[in-house]
């Protein structure tokens, strides 16, 4: 019998060169796999990851170590590697450069396992396509952040986002979508939240998630849905949307919207205040809420 899991995260790590506005560099072995995989399992869900990456970059056991979750992986020619160098203190204005790309994923690849929810935690364009997005929805839940759709290497290894070609075609096979504010814009054109999420909503899309750095919105088609984001500092910025859309699909197992809303909001500032993935435990997440919530 197939190993049975609350949530699979896919997608590439990367190795990631993060530079601060003060010129402050940090190496280390990232990625929204990373985040979200460590944000899922700390909650406390049965959570398994599957990456791809050139073994002799990096330890991908030793990078999940401490995270709770089981580690799948398969080689790739090339790691992904990404340069962010970011150029205000709230780390909102960033320039990306791609140093890597990783193949893409295949359905068949994945492990032999049972999932109740795909999560597809991509880094550019070209990880996934819509195809396994809908093969995937014969299988469970799937979970999307937009980012890996819009995000494109360019010819001089600099990174752009456009569109999503085919949106109107795959949104329907997914249950849970993710966008930045910025991302919600590129994709409908609007820049009212709340407005963009119902419009995804109304191409298919069945629970939509807007992360701003003041709150995380949610729309299901009836009701638009606010938590506002108490992180006392941002020394821990990146990772923030990958940690709080893992906090909020697996929390969406047992809890309704506004709940696993808060619970993830709550989860994402309190990890902000701390560089890397989420360490710790879904206890510390719930006495937060009692805090500042």
């Amino acid at each position: 019998m197939s190993k049975q899991y609350d949530v699979l995260v896919i997608g590439p790590v990367s190795l990631d060169h993060n530079i601060d506005c003060q010129g402050n560099e940090r190496k280390e072995v990232g990625g929204a796999v990373v985040a979200s995989g460590f944000a899922a399992a700390k909650s406390g869900s049965r959570t398994a990851v599957f990456t791809k990456l050139n073994p002799a970059d990096a330890d991908v056991e030793e990078r999940f170590a401490g995270s709770g979750a089981d580690v799948y992986w398969k080689p790739s020619a090339a790691t992904c590697s990404i340069r962010n160098q970011y150029f205000t203190a709230d780390k909102e204005k960033r320039a990306c450069t791609s140093m890597g790309v990783c193949d893409p994923f295949q359905f068949e690849e994945l492990p032999d396992i049972e999932t109740e929810i795909y999560h597809f935690a991509g880094l550019v364009y070209g990880d996934f396509d819509g195809a396994l997005f809908a093969e995937a929805a014969k299988h469970g839940k799937v979970a999307v952040d937009v980012q890996c759709l819009l995000r494109h290497v360019e010819a001089d290894k600099t990174m752009a986002f456009h569109d999503w070609a085919e949106k109107m075609e795959y949104l329907p096979v997914i249950d849970y979508l993710k966008t930045d504010a910025a991302e919600a814009e590129i994709l409908t054109g609007l820049t009212d939240r709340a407005e963009a999420a119902k419009l995804l909503h109304s191409w298919g899309a069945k629970e939509v998630l807007i992360t701003h750095n003041t709150e995380v919105l949610a729309y299901d088609g009836k009701d638009i849905y606010t938590c506002p984001i108490k992180a006392r500092n941002l020394s821990g910025r990146t990772g923030r949307g990958d940690t709080t859309f893992a906090g909020y699909i697996t929390e969406r197992r047992h809890a309704d919207i506004r709940d696993a809303l808060l619970y993830c909001t709550a989860l994402v500032s309190l990890k902000m205040e701390t560089p890397g993935p989420f360490r710790g435990t879904r206890r510390d997440v719930l006495d937060y809420i009692k805090e500042f919530y």
